[in-house]
């Protein structure tokens, strides 16, 4: 069984994208358009890994994460911040999560491919 990837992103060309890399990739995508579906798929069904847009609405990335790690007390799924924003290294440094990393858009094939696999060994 291939492991479920789950991409939390609002922008539909980037989902579009996502799907066919993870596929290539060998994982099975689970594409969610917004935080608050995502949460509730996860609670159901945990995936093996979450590629998670922090600039989103009406959940944000940040505030998924957030209820993700307590509300959902979901502290092993590895969870991937998938943003332009500069700013996501500085604060993921704050949190001390070793289960959170991060991907600078635009992601090269060969950065989520090991971003992936460092994550999923």
């Amino acid at each position: 069984m291939k492991p479920k990837i789950v991409v939390v992103e609002d922008d539909q060309p980037i989902l579009d994208l996502m799907d066919i890399l993870l596929k290539k990739l060998g994982y099975e995508p689970v594409l969610i358009p917004n935080g608050l579906d995502a949460l509730t798929y996860v609670r159901i069904e945990p995936p093996a890994l979450i590629l998670l847009d922090i600039m989103m609405s009406p959940l944000s990335g940040w505030e998924f994460l957030d209820r993700l790690r307590t509300e959902y007390n979901q502290r092993e799924i590895p969870v991937i911040l998938f943003t332009a924003s500069p700013v996501g290294a500085e604060r993921m440094a704050e949190l001390h999560d070793p289960k959170l990393g991060i991907l600078q858009k635009p992601v090269t094939f060969d950065e989520l491919k090991t971003t992936l696999q460092q994550f999923l060994a």
